[in-house]
């Protein structure tokens, strides 16, 4: 994108003292011809996000295909989005490994390079693992930072991790690592979940992930949401959380119920590639696999009859 193209970031209140609140888009990670981030595109989308209503970004989660990728390759992309001037206080970076080793490298990697905090999954692999096993993979983790207090947001998606954050587990995470343990993102769709870890604690940021949590959001219950379609509807989303406008959720709402039934990350990245008129943004790390036309053009259909907004055009 043409610097006179990109989008101004403007600041929001959320972003004082790194404290990350309100409308976090899980951002996509667009590829290169050999299947690698394209870094320059993901910071075009990045800046473009950012202007166009979002609080903040959650870097290399789940939309953003992060544990399809090489270590390398994970650090690579967080460091050519600190090199950019992206503001890495809006942006928290997925750091989650089956090998705790890798998860302590990519989480001091980002705490060094000045992101906001980390997200991390508990370890995947082994299923029916105790909550001692997660306390002890968090515990390297969070001792390996030492005496920098860098966040740490659990990430709760147990029908992809098969691995539990249960409500105990982070209230005992909390009271040992008081300095670390910032929030939780949840992916389990229950919305009872969500609010119990909340009530731990009002220190805890609880971000539900879909758009339809930011009703009670406002309110206080949760500190925001953290969505796969906020790269779609992050405009009407902060519509929805700072000017109480239910009309534009309703919308925002609509449309993420319209990828119900559909692979999610291709789904977004799809229908990414016709908003902004790239193609390659459509483009897949296996396992994953590109969407079928039918459903793309479906999507696209859908999205253009509820949204129209417009996020600018990436080249």
């Amino acid at each position: 994108m043409p610097d006179a193209l990109k989008p101004e970031i403007v600041p929001t209140p959320f972003a004082a003292g790194g404290t990350l609140r309100g409308v976090v888009a899980a951002i996509i990670t667009p590829l290169d011809r050999n299947g690698a981030p394209d870094a320059a595109l993901f910071c075009d989308v990045a800046r473009s996000l950012l202007s166009g209503g979002c609080d903040g970004l959650n870097v290399l989660g789940t939309t953003g295909e992060a544990t399809s990728f090489s270590l390398t390759e994970r650090r690579r992309l967080m460091e050519e989005a600190a090199s950019s001037e992206l503001p890495l206080d809006r942006m928290m970076v997925g750091t989650g490994a089956a090998a705790v080793d890798d998860a302590i490298r990519l989480t001091g990697h980002a705490c060094e390079l000045g992101f906001a905090g980390a997200l991390i999954l508990p370890p995947f692999y082994y299923k029916n693992v105790s909550d001692d096993g997660v306390f002890a993979y968090i515990s390297q983790i969070a001792e390996s930072l030492h005496d920098r207090p860098f966040p740490i947001y659990l990430y709760n998606f147990p029908a992809l991790s098969g691995v539990t954050y249960s409500v105990e587990l982070v209230r005992r995470l909390l009271s040992a690592y008081p300095d670390h343990i910032a929030g939780l993102k949840d992916s389990s769709g229950d919305l009872n979940y969500a609010r119990a870890v909340a009530a731990i604690d009002s220190r805890l940021a609880v971000f539900p992930s879909s758009e339809a949590s930011l009703k009670e959001a406002r309110s206080g219950v949760f500190a925001g949401c953290i969505s796969a379609t906020a790269n779609l509807t992050a405009a009407l989303c902060a519509e929805a959380f700072h000017k109480q406008d239910d009309r534009a959720l309703a919308k925002a709402v609509a449309l993420r119920d319209a990828f119900s039934g559909v692979p999610l990350v291709p789904a977004v990245k799809s229908v990414m590639a016709h908003v902004h008129g790239s193609a390659g943004l459509e483009n897949v790390k296996p396992p994953l696999v590109r969407l079928e036309r039918e459903f793309r053009l479906r999507l696209v259909a859908e999205y253009e009859r509820i949204l129209h907004p417009d996020f600018g055009t990436l080249r």
